[in-house]
């Protein structure tokens, strides 16, 4: 819980912050959407079975992902569990920690994280490289 409080703190100054192709952070257009990376560990001493029916029990399948939320991806992190990011309105944090609170507790171990994408600036950057000369 306190990791989550940490990362919701920062999300909330980072909020409609986007680094741009220069990699130098500014204010999006939209101004409200995050993206959020939350690790769903497995509880170890629990069988898969087991795991389904807390989830099926606590309609996780029906309140995550909320309705606001974009699933970016949705990953099987092997030995850890499920690694899912998504981006919401700024705004609907409270109701993303809200499914995860009511969903998954009893069968994850949970752990959120602001995200951003990094790629398109390391290829911005690789971009303007000048071309090296050929021998």
């Amino acid at each position: 819980m306190r990791t989550f409080i940490k990362s919701a703190c920062i999300v909330i100054l980072l909020a409609g912050l986007v680094v741009d192709a220069r990699g130098q952070a500014t204010r999006s257009e939209s101004g409200d959407s995050v993206m959020i990376t939350i690790f769903l560990k497995h509880q170890q001493d629990k069988s898969l079975d087991s795991l389904g029916k807390i989830q099926d029990k606590n309609k996780f399948r029906e309140m995550f992902p909320p309705k606001s939320a974009r699933v970016i991806s949705w990953y099987v992190m092997m030995g850890i569990g499920q690694v899912v990011t998504v981006k919401i309105p700024g705004g609907e944090l409270r109701n993303l920690n809200l499914s995860i609170e009511r969903g998954a507790w009893g069968a994850f171990n949970t752990e959120f994280y602001p995200t951003y994408d990094l790629w398109p600036v390391i290829k911005a950057r690789e971009a303007q490289k000048p071309a090296k000369p050929k021998p």
